[in-house]
């Protein structure tokens, strides 16, 4: 009895530790997930659409933000300037400066070049609005930066 009752828990305990081997094929990757593909200008609709809603809160607007920046691209300026709007709308100055420079750093090794054209498109909404860019407000260098000892 004790031998029949060990044997049990044994093997019943060898199939919960030891994970069952499985045989999987392997399947090429694919290029798509088989769902409709989105074009450039209906991503920019639909985001700008996004912002340009009247009824949008600080939280959608952070969620609409963090969204973009997790994406591999750097935001039309067509969507920065209407999510430079829904900040002005929910009254949060400090949004849209942390935008600013969370489009700065999506620019990467290219900033020189795709950066100055985002501000330069930009510039009249941030005139309009009153909205400082992060270089205008000092941003771009660090406050506290100490002189270099080896320097010295």
């Amino acid at each position: 009895m004790l031998k029949s009752a060990s044997g049990t828990l044994v093997n019943v305990l060898k199939r919960s530790l030891v994970p069952a081997t499985r045989v999987t094929a392997v399947i090429p990757a694919r290029r798509s997930h088989g769902g409709p593909v989105e074009s450039d200008e209906e991503f920019d609709r639909r985001y700008e659409a996004f912002f340009n809603r009247k009824d949008i809160d600080g939280w959608e607007i952070r969620k609409g933000m963090n969204d973009l920046c997790g994406m591999d691209l750097v935001p039309d300026p067509t969507i920065i300037k209407a999510a430079l709007h829904a900040c002005r709308r929910v009254n949060d100055y400090a949004l849209a400066v942390r935008f600013l420079e969370a489009c700065k750093n999506k620019c990467g090794p290219k900033v020189g070049e795709i950066y100055p054209y985002i501000i330069q498109e930009i510039k009249p909404t941030l005139t309009e609005l009153g909205i400082d860019t992060p270089e205008e407000l000092g941003y771009d260098k660090p406050e506290l930066a100490l002189e270099n000892v080896y320097e010295m």
